[in-house]
């Protein structure tokens, strides 16, 4: 017997397709009698709508288009849990990689030639004119990133790093100092929030330039000085600088502590066992998710920003000076 249709049900039912169409999509119309008699049916039967043909009657593609950093373990977990949450909501997930190689823009048009219907963009640095642009022709969500004009959804930042901050300078460090993340809105807001715990403590800042990689972390070392204490933009450059302290014979954390950001699955390591700001991707997820759907589904024209809550998660990279 092959699959059951929208017709086998409407004659198990005793009613029009029409009828069994739209009790089975919620919509109003139906008496509460058929739409009993519908729903045992369908049960019945065991029919599934045919979701291809429901889209393709719709004009929809169900496919969401994601754009990540290759390098990035982070953007690895927030995407490992897209594909568990999209697939739950009934959409599809196209990756579109972006690396030194391969930039933002390069991945956006392949995932938009691909029919992609959103896109989720992770810890996208690109100008809020493009953004705005390209929200023009398909919904755009900025995920774990600060973007004007277009959805986002992301952790405070600023309040994360000042939260690290002010664990160090509790621990009873003084001389701390922090390797930021180069240009864009997230390095600019976690290097506001270490400014501001150091100088509520009436303490000087003092900022060393880095990046998102574990190569200019390590570079950063040589900019250490007597610095008991560091707070890193992210947790790949600040395993770099692990790195590079341990080569140098130099130990973490007796002699300098180290903080991240991010908690990725690398910082979670026993051997890595690093002190970091967690982002909690299950909730990046879902609001992003919520975000696309109110967009295609319910047809939401203003843009929304949605700002998470940061945990700092204490582990063995930082203790007393």
């Amino acid at each position: 017997m092959g699959r059951p249709r929208l017709s086998d049900v409407a004659s198990a039912a005793g009613c029009s397709t029409a009828s069994v169409s739209l009790v089975l999509r919620g919509a109003p119309g139906p008496s509460e009698a058929t739409r009993d008699r519908v729903l045992a049916a369908a049960e019945q039967l065991g029919y599934r709508p045919d979701r291809a043909a429901s889209l393709l009657a719709r004009r929809r593609s169900g496919m969401l288009g994601v754009v990540t950093d290759v390098r990035s373990t982070f953007h690895a977990e927030v995407v490992e849990e897209l594909l568990d949450a999209s697939a739950r909501r009934g959409f599809d997930l196209l990756i579109g990689a972006r690396s030194p190689a391969r930039d933002e823009e390069r991945a956006v048009e392949t995932l938009i030639d691909s029919r992609c219907e959103a896109l989720l963009l992770l810890g996208t640095s690109g100008p809020a004119e493009r953004l705005v642009a390209l929200d023009g022709q398909v919904p755009v969500v900025a995920v774990s990133g600060r973007a004007g004009g277009v959805d986002s959804v992301r952790v405070d930042d600023e309040r994360g790093t000042r939260e690290a901050t002010e664990h160090l300078l509790a621990l009873g460090h003084r001389d701390v100092v922090h390797v930021d993340g180069g240009a864009g809105e997230i390095a600019a807001d976690r290097r506001r929030g270490y400014v501001a715990a150091m100088t509520a403590a009436g303490l000087a800042p003092r900022v060393l330039r880095g990046g998102h990689g574990e190569a200019e972390g390590a570079a950063a070392v040589s900019g250490l000085g007597g610095a008991t204490a560091v707070t890193v933009f992210n947790d790949r450059a600040a395993v770099g600088l692990l790195d590079a302290l341990v080569r140098a014979g130099v130990r973490v954390p007796d002699d300098v502590s180290v903080a991240g950001f991010d908690d990725s699955p690398l910082a979670r390591l026993a051997h890595v066992d690093l002190t970091t700001v967690s982002q909690d991707v299950p909730a990046l997820v879902a609001n992003a998710l919520d975000l696309v759907a109110e967009r295609l589904d319910g047809g939401r024209a203003e843009r929304r920003e949605v700002v998470l809550a940061p945990r700092l998660v204490v582990r063995g990279t930082t203790g007393p000076p």
